[in-house]
């Protein structure tokens, strides 16, 4: 198994687990959890792509929320404690990408020669 067919096969996994959450939460979960959800399925398609990549954040927030250890108060308050430091983090870190993909160099075979490429041959109707 090449490394190509390890990250297929690990995508269709997630999404699997994903599509298994997804059914769960959409059919069970979600009238337990949020009461102005309860007798509207029509948006409820719409939530499908989101819960297959998020899957683990859904099982978890569901969790939270099933067990009474989800906090009401905080639930609408960002975390701005670490805003600052990502503020910076992100633009650094993608300045060194950026420096390392230039600064790196992919050396091109010696043994294969260039190629001239001509325009197409027109054609005559």
């Amino acid at each position: 198994m090449n490394q190509a067919e390890a990250i297929l096969m690990g995508l269709r996994i997630w999404g699997s687990i994903g599509a298994v959450v997804a059914a769960i939460f959409l059919t069970i979960g979600m009238d337990r959890i949020d009461e102005d959800a309860r007798e509207a399925y029509i948006f409820r398609p719409l939530l499908i792509p989101g819960i297959l990549v998020i899957w683990p954040l859904v099982l978890w927030r569901w969790y939270l929320y099933e067990t009474g250890r989800e906090v009401w108060t905080r639930r609408y308050d960002p975390p701005r404690k670490s805003h600052f430091a990502v503020g910076w983090i992100l633009p650094i870190g993608i300045c060194v990408i950026i420096i390392t993909g230039l600064t790196l160099r992919q050396t091109w075979p010696v043994e294969i020669a260039p190629v001239r490429l001509s325009a197409p041959a027109e054609v005559s109707q």
